[in-house]
């Protein structure tokens, strides 16, 4: 089976090799003062066999760097990730880049109910400013049906591939994190039809439960977890940083490939990680797909 491998952690990663104190800017503070370590991060994915580079733009939206004092630089911010994701990938020859377009407001937060107009300008103001360069864009860490379809509202002019990427229940996959079926997504999948629908940022044992779900929207679908032991209540305060969250030590390179493994059986044909999930499970990863006879393209 031909198989599209996502790179890892990309935020995670970068606020870690910085040594700097996780803001709740995450990875755009050190972008800021430091490029050449997004660059450095998505070489490192293309080396170990990712056939993708995820931007560092999740956390980059006006909402957030109105809180920082920082909005006049989000155009500027948008422009240094495209442009070290695509140094990067002719670097290494070949590969994609996916856009990557993160939650407004905050990660893993239904409740704030963003109106769907303010969605889809703040959302289509992103796809257009990063269109030129992006050869996808990846809706992640979607936590609701109304965060799905306000985010496909945004996506809807351009051309390029839309992947959609939900966050379910880290006790039961079938469910978003808002608490709605992911069956319910159906109707807005069929609406946009968006190129593929994936599952992200989600502890791994949730994931293939909600594949199963997915599995029968008719697009291609796959997976890619997070390696955090559970979202906690901290995290989901006003303006949290990452230190809130506790990265697991049961899911080794080994480990996190078992579970992709599985998904791949189960007929998703998108994998890679989320936070916390860094080169070296991205390796084994493409170690094990290889090895049992599948092309990674």
């Amino acid at each position: 089976m031909q198989i599209t491998l996502l790179d890892g952690s990309i935020g995670q990663e970068i606020v870690k090799r910085s040594g700097d104190r996780p803001t709740p800017l995450w990875s755009t503070s050190v972008m800021i003062e430091q490029p050449e370590l997004v660059g450095a991060v998505h070489g490192d994915y293309f080396t170990v066999g990712a056939t993708v580079a995820t931007t560092n733009t999740y956390a980059v939206h006006r909402d957030r760097l109105v809180r920082a004092g920082m909005e006049d630089r989000f155009e500027e911010l948008l422009e240094v990730a495209m442009r070290q994701a695509e140094m990067a990938r002719d670097a290494h020859g070949s590969g994609r880049i996916a856009a990557a377009l993160g939650p407004i407001g905050a990660s893993y937060r239904p409740d704030l109910d963003i109106p769907l107009e303010k969605a889809k300008t703040l959302f289509s103001e992103l796809v257009r400013l990063m269109e030129p360069k992006a050869d996808l864009f990846l809706l992640e860490t979607v936590s609701s049906v109304d965060h799905a379809r306000g985010a496909l509202m945004g996506c809807a002019e351009t051309e390029k591939p839309v992947w959609l990427a939900v966050s379910v229940n880290d006790d039961d996959g079938r469910l978003l994190r808002s608490g709605e079926p992911v069956q319910d997504l159906a109707p807005v999948i069929e609406e946009f039809q968006p190129a593929a629908v994936l599952i992200n940022c989600s502890r791994p044992e949730a994931i293939a439960a909600g594949l199963q779900i997915i599995k029968g929207f008719g697009r291609r679908f796959g997976a890619y977890a997070n390696g955090f032991t559970g979202i906690t209540e901290g995290f989901l305060d006003e303006a949290p940083t990452v230190e809130a969250l506790e990265q697991r030590r049961d899911l080794g390179p080994v480990e996190y490939a078992a579970f992709v493994m599985g998904w791949v059986a189960g007929g998703a044909s998108i994998v890679g990680g989320c936070c916390e999930v860094g080169p070296a499970h991205i390796a084994e990863v493409a170690r094990q797909l290889r090895e049992a006879g599948h092309e990674i393209i």
